[in-house]
């Protein structure tokens, strides 16, 4: 998940999403890994370090729209590319994404 803070670090295409985030991504980067682990089945490392992710509760603070929600994926499409993930998985994993991503938005469009 590295690839995906950098790129929204570097990348100006990703402003909009990166203004959401603190200063420092270190934070963040690690939460999502450990959410990751877990939501792809693996160790449910978020859980057992934060508790329940709550995933739309943890992200009210922050205006979600439309807009946001593509950029995210967007970024995370990107970072997958950059990894060279292989192709089935990087368009399953964008599936799923897009269908949590958008479970996020938290304010109207217009």
């Amino acid at each position: 998940m590295d690839r995906f803070y950098r790129l929204m670090d570097a990348q100006p295409d990703y402003y909009a999403i990166r203004k959401l985030h603190p200063q420092d991504l270190s934070g963040s980067a690690e939460k999502l890994y450990l959410f990751l682990s877990g939501w792809l089945g693996g160790p449910p490392l978020y859980l057992q370090k934060f508790g329940q992710p709550f995933l739309r509760a943890r992200h009210l603070p922050f205006a979600i729209g439309e807009t946001e929600r593509d950029l995210w994926l967007a970024c995370m499409r990107h970072a997958l590319q950059d990894e060279e993930v292989e192709e089935g998985l990087a368009e399953a994993l964008a599936n799923a994404f897009a269908k949590t991503a958008d479970h996020m938005r938290n304010r109207p469009e217009g």
